[in-house]
């Protein structure tokens, strides 16, 4: 363990910090990780940890007990001081522990392949608090791979990572652009569904067996016309309201759960 941290200028502090930025976490290839929940699941994943910063005035026993797990790995554990570790944490909320990792690898290529794949897309989704709710929603619905394309938001957002309360570190996730995303797709014959306020079918019309892939578009704009294809059957849930959508993270658990229902049966 390292000399404890006092200033907040300290060039590692500032580094950490500047984490909490999609450039900085893209310039260093480095995320920072906040909550003891997101922190254990991450290390529960096997994510490679580089540093974390521990406050000991602030840690609870639970916190305690996570700093021992992390001390026996190969990462450097740091003492700082509560000004200090407000400066890297995230938001309003710190357990005392904020960890460094690795920005772990997220490409297609990495994606494990079998015949009752239920697959995520997600096009341009642009709040990273709809990424994460999403990625919690398909952990607990059994989905299997979660892929983000034309990212609108860095899915390791550290408000994604929250939202997702950790999940984010377990699921299968891949970044690549639309088009590169709909190849994958039909190289690996998928069947299809877009999500659309006009789609042809109604949700609960399709089967969602074998392999199968769920898009969602941005909250401002619904997916690309890439998705139109007579290959690719547009679904949409009923409205039955004054309002003509559903928040996009809302509308994945609906189809998650159709889809988890019906593989059920």
């Amino acid at each position: 363990m390292t000399e404890p941290i006092t200033s907040r200028h300290n060039p590692r502090i500032k580094l950490a910090a500047k984490l909490r930025d999609r450039r900085g976490r893209r310039e260093q290839q480095r995320i920072v990780i906040d909550g003891l929940r997101e922190i254990g699941r991450a290390l529960d994943a096997g994510v490679e940890f580089i540093e974390v910063f521990v406050c000991e005035a602030s840690v609870s026993a639970e916190g305690r007990a996570l700093q021992q797990r992390l001390e026996g790995t190969e990462c450097d554990v740091v003492l700082v001081n509560p000004s200090v570790l407000e400066k890297i944490a995230y938001g309003d909320r710190s357990d005392g522990i904020v960890a460094v990792a690795k920005t772990p690898s997220a490409d297609l290529t990495g994606l494990a392949i079998h015949d009752q794949m239920l697959v995520a897309v997600l096009e341009n989704v642009e709040k990273p608090g709809n990424v994460g709710a999403i990625l919690r929603s398909a952990d607990a619905a059994g989905v299997s791979a979660v892929i983000v394309a034309d990212a609108g938001t860095d899915p390791y957002n550290p408000n994604s990572i929250r939202a997702s309360a950790g999940t984010i570190f377990s699921m299968p996730l891949a970044t690549c652009s639309g088009a590169e995303a709909l190849a994958w797709l039909r190289q690996h014959a998928f069947q299809i569904f877009a999500t659309r306020i006009d789609g042809a079918v109604d949700y609960t019309s399709v089967r969602y067996a074998g392999r199968s892939a769920v898009v969602l578009g941005s909250e401002a704009d619904g997916i690309s016309s890439i998705w139109q294809s007579d290959d690719i059957t547009s679904v949409q849930l009923p409205m039955r309201g004054i309002g003509d959508s559903l928040n996009v993270s809302v509308t994945a658990a609906v189809l998650f759960y159709e889809a988890l229902r019906q593989r059920e049966m």
